[in-house]
C-alpha cells in the first residue's frame, strides 16, 4: 500500500501560480501511474491530470490543459502539479492518488487517496 500526503496549497490571486506536491511512502512508488483530482464545495471530485510510469507521459482535463503541468520525481517519491494562470474556478481541495487504469478520468480507477490540500483563488 502507498501512503500519499499532499502539500503546497494556499490562497492566491487570479492569474497567479502554485505548485502542489504529493509525497509517497510505503510500497515502491515508482512503478505506479499517478494522478491529481480536485473537489470544489458541493461538486463531485473531478480528474485534473495523470502521469505515467516510467515514461512520464501525461494527460489532462480540458479545463486545465495549457495551464497546469503534472510531473514526477521517482528518486524523491514525489508527484507535482504546477498550476499557472489560476482562475477562481480552480478553487478546490486537490488530491493525488494512484492510477490503476491508465487514461481513466474516473475516481473508481484511482485509489490510495491523500488527505488533500486546499487551493483558493481570489478574483
Amino acid at each position: 500500500q502507498v501512503q500519499l500526503v499532499e502539500s503546497g496549497g494556499g490562497l492566491v490571486q487570479a492569474g497567479g501560480s502554485l505548485r502542489l506536491s504529493c509525497a509517497a511512502s510505503g510500497r515502491t512508488f515508482s512503478v505506479y501511474n499517478m494522478g491529481w483530482f480536485r473537489q470544489a464545495p458541493g461538486k463531485e471530485r473531478e480528474f485534473v491530470a495523470g502521469v505515467r510510469w516510467p515514461g512520464g507521459s501525461t494527460y489532462y482535463a480540458d479545463s486545465v490543459k495549457g495551464r497546469f503541468i503534472i510531473s514526477r520525481d521517482n528518486a524523491k517519491n514525489a508527484v507535482y502539479l504546477q498550476m499557472n494562470s489560476l482562475k477562481p474556478e480552480d478553487t478546490a481541495v486537490y488530491y493525488c492518488a494512484v492510477c490503476r487504469r491508465w487514461g481513466s478520468r474516473s475516481t473508481t480507477d484511482f485509489d490510495s487517496w491523500g488527505q488533500g490540500t486546499q487551493v483558493t483563488v481570489s478574483s
